[in-house]
């Protein structure tokens, strides 16, 4: 896989954590569940910045970004609070595994990069209460 290709992945599930993370957050509650309800927005944030820098990233290499689609379905159920943490910790490893992806299909400061926002990846997983992979992205989700 070339480094295009391999950002390209990356964008499309930047894309999909975005609007996905758009409806966990529709599923969560401020006043009921605080903490998950920050965590999500938080995430939703992250994920909105890393998309952002890719195509920026993307469109200075000549390349045009990947697009987003019309519609992404959450890869979980969403009813309750566990529901929104488990389906969030499944997010966040489909993104790990475009991540493991990019660092395997670069090398030097976008390598380093990308193993920065593999591991940032890795922690979120946790933070929605995920298990710990020994190789984060390569296990498969």
């Amino acid at each position: 896989m070339s480094t295009v290709e391999a950002l390209q992945d990356v964008l499309a599930a930047e894309h999909a954590a975005v609007h996905v993370y758009g409806t966990l957050g529709a599923a969560t509650s401020l006043s009921a569940t605080p903490e998950l309800y920050e965590r999500v927005s938080l995430a939703w944030t992250e994920h909105r910045a890393r998309r952002d820098a890719l195509e920026v990233e993307l469109r200075g290499l000549g390349v045009r970004p990947v697009g987003t689609r019309a519609a992404y379905e959450a890869p979980g159920p969403v009813g309750s609070p566990d529901e929104v943490s488990a389906t969030a910790a499944l997010l966040e490893q489909r993104c790990a595994a475009t991540y493991a992806a990019l660092v395997a299909a670069t090398s030097g400061p976008r390598r380093r990069a990308a193993v920065e926002l593999l591991a940032e990846t890795a922690v979120t997983v946790l933070a929605f209460g995920g298990a710990a992979e020994p190789l984060p992205g390569v296990g498969g989700a």
